[in-house]
């Protein structure tokens, strides 16, 4: 019986995505695990994978789609059990209709009520796949990918007991991830975790900006604003109009950071690691805010949470937006960890291939554009994180040494951007002055 494959909603905050291109076509034979297609969601360009083995029969929605909303049916598959038995009554079809390729004739396939004696065999089995998941007591009769059921194979884990989120209730990798043996998988939650930060407004607001824009006769070209711009312009809008900023700035001496760079560097050559001053900016960051828990909080109405563990999420620029990949427990880890990992998540931001856990989350973030050569600069804060350090160029200034002499020393300006209804100033006064202190005497980040 056919499968139909849905808009998934690849993020919290989606509710709708552009379908940017298909890399299967119609007859092509997919496995679980093949890449279908490329979705554009509100933080990334991400590849869609396959969870079930079958052959293409339709793509309902074509490539360069925009605004196709969560769940809305996008293909449909054959299963390769029905490989054998659909094969005739596909060849039947399109005699009836020789440009399903079209938009329009793919749509008939669901409303095909008027070959009466051929439409009712086939439309009674579709909805049998979502009752079997809950009440199969035999494997075989398990609607499950196959990777689905080596998982549970290997986790001793009864499909039988499990409710499948995949398409038709099939039971998916996640669904068994998320079960212990014996018992059944809860995707209950996380279709509640994707309503919550629906954001509905969003485009009405961005479709009525236009409106907004009088012509003045300037020769201009209006663009389509992409997903992750949207996404940016809500949330930018939403933080500076709901989250009181209060902005503390400190000068900060970076010769003695810039010193063991060098020799740290030096000492990780044959490991093929090469450490930036912003790796040593995040540890020294995580490790201030471990230092002062007051400022690794967030705001939620009647509760503050208090973090245990200080989650940096690290501004990176790509090609339409900016995204923020998260080094975890950056306090805790060591510097060439946290280089490694920083590298590697860059990389895969300006590819467009981060995954969801690797940019949702994060405890306070970082944002350096000294590399820019801007002098100094106050970030905006993500909510619900409750702060944001800005990292402005370093540079040759005056300076009055220990000693009292005036010198020539390197420095920086920090910015801190803190939410003033989770942090108080003198909070977070000082976790400026612990940042500022692991800078300038970086053995400490060592520890």
């Amino acid at each position: 019986m056919p499968i139909s494959i849905k808009m998934p909603a690849l993020s919290p905050t989606m509710k709708e995505g552009k379908l940017a291109k298909w890399l299967v076509k119609v007859g092509d034979k997919v496995s679980s695990g093949d890449i279908m297609a490329e979705i554009e969601t509100d933080k990334a360009t991400m590849e869609f994978e396959a969870v079930d083995e079958g052959t293409i029969t339709s793509l309902d929605v074509e490539g360069g789609t925009d605004n196709v909303q969560v769940g809305t049916v996008i293909a449909t598959l054959a299963g390769e059990d029905e490989d054998a038995a659909p094969a005739p009554k596909a060849e039947a079809k399109p005699a009836e209709a020789k440009a399903p390729e079209q938009p329009t004739p793919e749509v008939q396939p669901e409303p095909a009520a008027q070959p009466p004696e051929k439409a009712a065999p086939e439309a009674k089995p579709v909805p049998a796949p979502v009752p079997e998941p809950a009440t199969a007591t035999k494997g075989e009769r398990v609607i499950a990918s196959p990777l689905a059921k080596r998982i549970a194979q290997e986790k001793g884990v009864d499909l039988a007991s499990l409710r499948g989120s995949g398409p038709n209730g099939r039971i998916i990798k996640t669904d068994v991830e998320g079960a212990d043996p014996g018992k059944a998988a809860a995707p209950a939650p996380q279709a509640e975790t994707k309503p919550a930060p629906a954001a509905a407004p969003a485009p009405v607001a961005s479709q009525k900006l236009t409106d907004a824009i009088p012509d003045f006769g300037i020769p201009f070209a209006d663009q389509k604003l992409s997903g992750m711009r949207k996404v940016i312009a809500r949330r930018l809008t939403e933080s500076k109009q709901t989250v009181p900023h209060i902005y503390l700035t400190v000068d900060v001496r970076l010769d003695a950071l810039l010193k063991l760079r060098g020799e740290l560097n030096d000492a990780l050559a044959d490991r093929g690691v090469k450490l930036s001053v912003n790796d040593l900016l995040i540890k020294a960051l995580g490790a201030a805010l471990i230092a002062v828990p007051k400022c690794n909080v967030a705001f939620g109405g009647d509760v503050m949470r208090q973090y245990a563990r200080a989650d940096i999420s690290v501004a990176v620029s790509i090609p339409g937006g900016l995204i923020t990949p998260i080094i975890t427990d950056a306090g805790g880890k060591g510097l060439a960890q946290i280089s490694t990992e920083m590298g590697a998540l860059a990389a895969k931001a300006k590819e467009g291939k981060l995954l969801p856990s690797e940019y949702q989350g994060g405890t306070a973030s970082l944002s350096n554009m000294g590399m820019m050569g801007i002098k100094q600069f106050e970030a905006v804060i993500n909510p619900p994180q409750g702060m944001i350090m800005a990292i402005g160029a370093g540079e040759k200034r005056p300076w009055v040494m220990a000693d009292g002499s005036l010198g020539v020393a390197t420095a920086m300006c920090a910015t801190g951007s803190f939410d003033h209804r989770a942090i108080d100033g003198a909070d977070g006064a000082q976790l400026m002055g612990a940042f500022r202190e692991l800078v300038e005497k970086p053995l400490g980040l060592l520890v």
